[in-house]
């Protein structure tokens, strides 16, 4: 249940919103969770919009993007770290409308440690968390 958070100069995004529902979408689906209201709900993205004056470079240039991807540990092995940020690369590309956005976007992946992933609450452990989507998946089934 990722946490996306998208830093940009104001007026970087047309349409911040759809920019949020593509990358929450792209994650969820590159983690390879069940498709479950559990993920569904609680996979999501931030966009904060900055005054171009309070991002720069050593040149001051102010044309960058950062995305930090906030995991539960172990969520995402090498082949998914790589497909995140492949994904979120160009998303971020796209939603700007400039394809050369994609040498000056920085995605951080970050994994919250066992235990450090608060939800409804509660800080889970990755068992908990677990435990949950089956109970979900089989309240589902049920239904």
């Amino acid at each position: 249940m990722p946490m996306i958070d998208i830093y940009a100069a104001a007026g970087t995004f047309a349409d911040p919103h759809a920019l949020a529902t593509a990358v929450a979408t792209a994650v969820k689906d590159v983690e390879g969770v069940p498709d479950i209201p559990m993920f569904r709900k609680n996979t999501a993205a931030f966009v904060h919009e900055l005054p171009a004056a309070a991002i720069a470079n050593v040149d001051g240039d102010s044309a960058y993007v950062r995305v930090q991807v906030l995991t539960n540990a172990g969520a995402l092995d090498r082949e998914k770290q790589i497909a995140v940020v492949e994904r979120l690369t160009g998303i971020v590309a796209e939603a700007a409308g400039d394809p050369s956005l994609s040498e000056r976007t920085w995605v951080l992946l970050t994994e919250a440690p066992e235990g450090g992933w608060g939800l409804w609450g509660h800080a889970h452990t990755n068992a908990e968390l677990v435990t949950a989507a089956r109970a979900e998946i089989a309240k589902l089934q049920g239904a």
